[in-house]
């Protein structure tokens, strides 16, 4: 089962690939030991309808051995070597999901987030903290919210909005970063700590999934999702707090602090685990749409649903970074 709602959702991704897999185009053959769609299963030892019993010529045919009026005549032994002799189609020629695939288009996805990153970071040293400024990153975020959940609730996807999702969180983005960094704060070099400490997660958890060390299981999947569920819901109460001013803590109640460390750090150390974890099921949910040969539009689900992690994984680790040199 997929944690992330991006493979959740998708047929690609869950156990409704099987639907995926034989809808691919190019008349390719259902999975081994499964009727092609539209066609009834055979019974043992009895006839399709409309097919003759076994050693009789069906009707309208000729006799083994004799070649029916105006058919073409049966190919040689060396037109069936010629035939059987070719190389079998692979990947591309079937239109299949690939890794090669959700790898290039997981590279467009996160180059979109990075030009839109950009994008308000130059705003900002160009024009300050100007309204545009303010317009971009929060609507940034608001326009990034609501592709995030058509994305989500698309079944089929759509190249487009996947790529419209990563250029406004990437205006976000650039907005926040560049806030913390060259605002108020001052915190410098924060925004090449949180990308250093991003790609570490990141490349971590990719080499413990590919060398077999880590895997999901059903019990943990419970706890991440209950963990999930406590942490989104603790969020979006700090997140009036601080709206409505009766926090007006920067962080909101993430500044409480426990025995001497604050909230934010120990929720956000949670969430890097989380996000991790998130990005196994994420590997595992590719690894399955690979394996049962699902069409190579799917590729864009991927890389939505890990665009979307990593984003996750970033301004979590960037929040840390805030509240721990902010404390110092």
């Amino acid at each position: 089962m997929a944690g992330n709602p991006a493979f959740r959702n998708s047929p690609a991704f869950t156990e409704n690939a099987q639907r995926a897999s034989q809808a691919v185009p190019g008349g390719q053959q259902a999975p081994y030991g499964q009727q092609p769609y539209g066609q009834q299963p055979q019974q043992f030892g009895q006839p399709q309808y409309g097919q003759a019993p076994y050693g009789q010529a069906p009707y309208g045919q000729a006799p083994y051995g004799q070649q029916p009026y105006g058919q073409p005549a049966i190919p040689t032994p060396e037109q069936l070597d010629q035939q059987f002799g070719r190389p079998a189609a692979g990947p591309l020629e079937t239109e299949r999901l690939t890794y090669d695939g959700v790898i290039m288009k997981t590279a467009v996805t996160l180059g979109v987030t990075a030009l839109g990153f950009i994008v308000t970071l130059g705003m900002l040293f160009v024009s300050g903290t100007s309204p545009a400024f303010f317009v971009l990153t929060y609507g940034g975020a608001l326009v990034g919210f609501v592709l995030a959940l058509v994305n989500i609730f698309k079944k089929e996807p759509s190249p487009a909005l996947v790529l419209a999702y990563a250029a406004a969180q990437g205006l976000f983005l650039g907005g926040f970063s560049g806030i913390l960094e060259f605002g108020p704060m001052g915190l410098d070099g924060i925004i090449f700590q949180a990308l250093l400490a991003t790609a570490c997660v990141i490349g971590a958890t990719l080499a413990l999934y590919a060398f077999r060390i880590v895997r999901t299981s059903p019990r943990m999947n419970k706890i991440f999702f209950i963990a999930i569920i406590g942490y989104g819901a603790f969020s979006l109460i700090n997140f009036v707090l601080m709206l409505t001013g009766v926090n007006q803590d920067p962080w909101g109640m993430r500044s409480m602090e426990i025995f001497g460390i604050p909230l934010g750090v120990l929720l956000g150390g949670l969430a890097v685990l989380l996000g991790a974890y998130s990005l196994v099921m994420d590997f595992e949910g590719i690894e399955m749409g690979v394996k049962r040969g699902v069409h190579k539009k799917y590729g864009w689900s991927a890389a939505f649903g890990l665009t979307m992690t990593i984003i996750w994984l970033y301004v979590e680790i960037l929040r840390i970074i805030a509240i721990l040199r902010g404390n110092n």
